[in-house]
C-alpha cells in the first residue's frame, strides 16, 4: 500500500510541475469510460503490412458517446528489432457543448524491441501532427504536435496468450505561449502579450496492462484496462489577442477498459 501511495505521488508532483509560474490548477471528478475497436491487418510482402482501424469511445461514466475515429497506415519491419509505420487518422470529439468537432491527424513511428524467451521489451516513439479547428488561434494552436513514448513489456504465456502492460508519456512541443502579470487586487492579467507557438510541455501520462488472445492466425481479441492523468492547459483571450482573461490547467484523472479485434491476412 506505501509503494502505491509512492507512485501515486510522484506521478501528482510531475503533473504538477506542468503548470509553470502563471495560471491556476483545477482538479476535476475522475472519469470513466469504455472503448471499442475493430481493426484489419493486411500483408502486403514479408515485413510490410497495411492496417485499417475504427474505434468509438464512452465518456461521462460510459453515460456518452465522446469520439469516434477511423486511420489506415503502413508499417515496415527492418529487422527483428526495428519497425516503422506511418499512418493517417481521422478523429470526431464531441466538445462541452455537445457539437462534434473533426480533427485530421497524421504520424510516423519508429519501434524498438528486444525478445528474450518469452518476453518481450519495446520502446514506441510517434511523432504526430493533429489539425484541429480551433477559432481563436491565441487560445490554442490549429497544428497541435506532440511526441508520444511508449515502454512496453509482454510475455507470451503459451501460443494464444500474451499479456503487457504499458507506460506512455506525451509531449506536446507547440502549445501557445505568453507573458502576463498576474494583479492579485483585482484579480486580472495584464501586460499580456502572445509570445508564439513554442509552450513545450508534457500533458498525458498513460498506463495500461492487458492481454492479447489469438484464436487463430487470422482472428485475435485484446481485452485491457487503462488510466490516463491528464493536465490540459486553457487560455481565454479577446479575438485580437491583446488581452488574457485567465489562463488555467484543468488536472483530471481517466479510467477505462476496453476490448478489440483485428482480423490478419
Amino acid at each position: 500500500m506505501k509503494k502505491k501511495l509512492t507512485i501515486i505521488s510522484i506521478l501528482c508532483l510531475a503533473f504538477s510541475s506542468l503548470a509553470g509560474a502563471q495560471g491556476t490548477t483545477n482538479d476535476l471528478d475522475p472519469e470513466f469510460g469504455g472503448r471499442l475497436s475493430v481493426g484489419m491487418d493486411k500483408k502486403i510482402v514479408k515485413g510490410f503490412h497495411w492496417t485499417l482501424d475504427g474505434e468509438i469511445r464512452s465518456q461521462d461514466n460510459f453515460s456518452d458517446l465522446g469520439r469516434y475515429q477511423f486511420g489506415t497506415g503502413l508499417t515496415y519491419k527492418i529487422s527483428d528489432f526495428f519497425k516503422v509505420g506511418a499512418g493517417y487518422i481521422y478523429i470526431s470529439n464531441k466538445n462541452t457543448a455537445d457539437v462534434w468537432k473533426p480533427r485530421h491527424r497524421v504520424y510516423g513511428d519508429a519501434t524498438f524491441s528486444l525478445r528474450t524467451g518469452n518476453w518481450r521489451f519495446a520502446l514506441k516513439e510517434r511523432l504526430q501532427l493533429t489539425h484541429r479547428d480551433v477559432g481563436n488561434p491565441f487560445q490554442k494552436v490549429p497544428n497541435l504536435v506532440a511526441l508520444k513514448s511508449r515502454i512496453k513489456v509482454s510475455y507470451k504465456a503459451n501460443p494464444t496468450i500474451t499479456s503487457y502492460a504499458y507506460l506512455e508519456l506525451r509531449n506536446v512541443f507547440n502549445d501557445p505561449a505568453c507573458s502576463a502579470t498576474w494583479n492579485s487586487g483585482s484579480q486580472t492579467y495584464s501586460d499580456y502579450s502572445f509570445t508564439g507557438y513554442t509552450d513545450t510541455h508534457f500533458d498525458r501520462l498513460r498506463g495500461s496492462v492487458g492481454a492479447e488472445w489469438k484464436l487463430n492466425k487470422q482472428n485475435a481479441f485484446e481485452f485491457y484496462l487503462l488510466g490516463d492523468l491528464n493536465k490540459e492547459k486553457n487560455i481565454d483571450t479577446n479575438a485580437e489577442g491583446t488581452k488574457l482573461k485567465s489562463l488555467t490547467y484543468d488536472r483530471q484523472f481517466f479510467g477505462g477498459i476496453g476490448i478489440g479485434y483485428v482480423f490478419s491476412f
